[in-house]
């Protein structure tokens, strides 16, 4: 009988799950709680939310990597400093692609993309994933959480943008016969509150939708 092991399948079910949990059943914001901070902040309107939830989906992604990578050769007394290190070295070179190639936004964005560092989805999924699991599903992971953390950034901003300021990326889509008829965009929509209610409203129809995550 041979000793060798079977690779894993690059595409695996295994790997499925790990990138589709993230997206629905174990969603960080919605599921986690987590990264709630930022998308109060960056949901005003969408090309902004689409922009941090690329950034941040590039940092977790590649964070998950190479610490996964590293993780056999870092004593676990500094691993939180070499995670962080890790972590702020790549938002850098994020923030200077944005400087360099969407000035507007990002000084839209300003601090918030810094700040990408104290996410509590990057620190949380370099804990509880990269330090235990093989580069390519720590990436998988990664990208997963990030897309998951983005999907529902670009959900709220799709909202706030639409009824606070009748646009969709900047440009006008309600028609002018809705103002002339007496509508009027919701300038509460625009105020970080309102961020918060958007997101308890998702969370709220995404535990209707899935009972499995209603907490007993």
């Amino acid at each position: 009988m041979s000793n060798i092991k079977e690779k894993e399948p690059l595409f695996s079910a295994k790997i499925a799950k790990t990138f589709l949990g993230p997206l629905n059943l174990n969603n960080p914001i919605t599921v986690q709680i987590l990264g709630i901070c930022s998308s109060l902040a960056v949901t005003v309107q969408l090309k902004p939310a689409l922009i941090m939830a690329l950034s941040v989906t590039i940092v977790t992604g590649f964070s998950n990597l190479i610490i996964s990578i590293m993780r056999n050769s870092i004593p676990s007394r500094i691993r939180i400093i070499v995670q962080l290190v890790v972590i702020a070295t790549l938002v850098i070179i994020v923030d200077q692609a944005l400087k360099a190639y969407v000035y507007d936004v990002s000084k839209k964005l300003s601090v918030f993309v810094g700040l990408i560092i104290t996410n509590c989805i990057l620190m949380g999924r370099l804990e509880a994933y990269a330090m235990a699991n093989k580069p390519w599903p720590s990436f998988v992971d990664g990208i997963g959480n990030g897309i998951g953390y983005g999907m529902i950034l670009v959900i709220v901003a799709f909202f706030r943008e639409l009824l606070g300021s009748g646009k969709i990326l900047g440009m006008s889509v309600i028609p002018d016969s809705f103002y002339q008829a007496g509508y009027e965009n919701n300038g509460l929509m625009i105020l970080p509150p309102m961020a918060l209610v958007t997101i308890g409203v998702i969370i709220w129809i995404h535990r209707s939708w899935k009972k499995s995550l209603i907490e007993k």
